[in-house]
This record gives C-alpha cells, structure tokens and sequence, in this order.
C-alpha cells in the first residue's frame, strides 16, 4: 500500500492545491437541527449552540505509563499522539483538544510542551494547556496567533511524584481565560473548520484504489505499544496501550475510541542531546492513512503554514470526509513509519 502510494503521490498533487483550500464542514441540508444545537466543529456531533464560537483548549497529556490512569480523556474531541522525545524510548504525549472545556472535572496530568505542539494547535485555534516547556518553545510562542496558559492548575495527591499530580479542575479554566485576559472566543487567527464530515445516516465506507479491511493498527510507538482495535459493535477503534485497554478514570473507566483514525508520515529535527526535537508537520505531499468503519485507505496530507490547517487527500485528489464522531491523530516519525503495522 505504501509504494503504490508513493507512486502515485504527485499526480494528485496538482487537484490536491486545487481543492485545498475549499474545506467546508458538511451537513445533511435536509436535516433539522434540535433546539438549542449545532454540529460541532471537530466531531460533527450535535452539541449545545452557545458553544458555537468558544475556542477548545489542546492539553498537553503525560503519557508515560507511571501517570496512568487518565482522566477525562473521554472528552477530548479529537487526540493527537506523537513522539514526545527522541530519549527514552521515543515515549509519546497526547495532545488533547476539548470543545466544551467548562464541563470539565478532571483532566490529565498536564505536562510540558513542544514546539510541535504550537503548530497544530494554532490550526484549531485553541488554548494551549500545559506546565512549561524548552526554551525551543518561545519562538512560537510569542507569535500573535497563539494564547497558552502554563502551570498552575490544581495540584491533587495521588501518591506519585510531584510531575504526575497536576490536573484542570472544574472552573479553573473559566478563572485562568480572564485572569490572563484571553478571549474564549475564536479570533482572527481562527481559519474555519477543519474537517469536512458526513452525518450519521450517509457514513463513509472506504472503497476504491489501495483500500482494504482494518481490524487492527500497531504503531511503532515502542515505548507504550500504542494499539487500535476495531469493535464492530460501535464500529470504532479502541485503543491500546501498555498492553491494556486504556480507560478514563474520570468517567466510570470508559475505553477510550474513535471513529475516525488518521496516521500522518512526518519528519521530524532533533534540536539537542538531551532529544528536544520537532516534528516538521509543515510540509506538503507527505503520506498517511485514513481509518474507518473497519476500513484503510492512503492519502496525502500537506499543511503550508503555522495556522494553515492541515489537509489530507485520498488518491483522487479530493480532500477527504471524516464520519461524525471523535478523531485520533498520530505523527508518526518517518524512520518508523514503515514499522507501522495494519491488519486486515
């Protein structure tokens, strides 16, 4: 699958800039929606309409096994993992992005964060939550395009080193917004949705050129084992890791799953010894997958700028359409991504 994509990568190219930047979010015209909702931006989900215009907030997650269990995991509307460090057995992070952040009771632990993580969070115009960082990170983060609120949140003993204890609690975030006078609204950095969707009814089943059967993903993140399964059931992923299903603590150990899955082939730059380092997650024409209803099919993706949105096409050309419902995506290394592992 991977070398037919490859050889095909630039003749989609030229409908891929085509169609870029024309991302609408998707809805059935003959729906009515119910009093009071809207389709959310991330998942497509109905959710409450004073939400229409509140910027999510991406939580930098620690995802070493010592900080286990998480919580409130089951809220984020769309997860990214990516290697964290090039040390320590390339240990990964989540990058959690939540739309409605004021019904939060507990999320985390937060840790620290990476110039990478700047970048995506930029295309979604979110909040960056996190306790500190490298000095690599105040590049970025002194660009206009980006608000962050770092440390400070509540502190719960839970029997574990000092790093493995700090969470957002219930309105601490509503107080952090105003005290640091950042607006919860979009702004003028906001650059519209970033997904196009389908509706419940009219779900996307992957079919044509370098599609087949999905039942299970293994990404090469060693150090956690990171692992998707299908459950036809729910007809979404679950996911894995440490050898065990991962649950949130926070929500009766709910399993954490997505309906949507999309790996992206990334390079990345290795700043230090001490294996800081970026992902170049600004690039074009680099491969992947999109993952679905029991189903893989490769694309392209490309992002052109810090704020710029990150696209990914399917071999036609076409930018592709997620079903409604919540997303994982992975950054996986270049040097590992032909150790990624998809079974039919």
């Amino acid at each position: 699958m991977r070398r037919k994509l490859s050889k095909i990568l630039f003749s989609v190219a030229a409908a891929m800039m085509l169609t870029a930047f024309g991302n609408v979010q998707t809805v059935n015209a003959a729906e009515v929606a119910p009093p009071g909702m809207y389709r959310s931006e991330l998942t497509n989900e109905w959710i409450p309409e004073s939400l229409r215009t509140q910027r999510p907030i991406a939580a930098m997650v620690d995802n070493e096994k010592y900080a286990l269990p998480h919580y409130g995991i089951s809220q984020a509307d769309v997860v990214y993992e990516m290697m964290n460090s090039t040390a320590n057995g390339r240990i990964t992070r989540l990058m959690v992005l939540v739309k409605d952040w004021g019904s939060i009771t507990r999320l985390g632990n937060i840790r620290s964060l990476r110039p990478t993580n700047i970048l995506l969070a930029a295309e979604w115009n979110a909040v960056l939550c996190h306790d500190g960082g490298p000095f690599y990170n105040n590049a970025y983060l002194s660009k206009g395009y980006i608000n962050n609120l770092s440390g400070g949140f509540a502190r719960i003993n839970n029997g574990k080193k000092r790093e493995f204890t700090e969470y957002i609690t219930t309105g601490e975030l509503a107080y952090r917004f105003n005290k640091a006078n950042i607006s919860t609204q979009y702004n003028e950095f906001y650059p519209g949705p970033h997904f196009k969707f389908t509706d419940e009814i009219n779900q996307v089943n992957l079919i044509g050129p370098g599609t087949q059967s999905c039942s299970k993903i293994e990404l090469p993140f060693y150090h956690n084992g990171s692992t998707l399964v299908y459950n036809p059931t729910t007809m979404t992923y679950d996911y894995y890791e440490y050898g065990k299903a991962h649950v949130d603590a926070g929500n009766n150990n709910k399993q954490t799953s997505f309906k949507n899955v999309i790996i992206q082939d990334c390079t990345y730059h290795v700043y230090d010894n001490n294996g800081y380092m970026i992902f170049n997650c600004i690039d074009i024409f680099r491969t992947g997958f999109y993952i679905t209803n029991g189903r893989v099919t490769p694309i392209v993706w490309m992002k052109t700028s810090d704020t710029d949105i990150t696209r990914y096409f399917g071999l036609d050309g076409q930018e592709i359409t997620l079903n409604t419902g919540k997303t994982y995506i992975a950054l996986c290394p270049n040097d590992d991504f032909p150790n990624l592992k998809i079974y039919p």
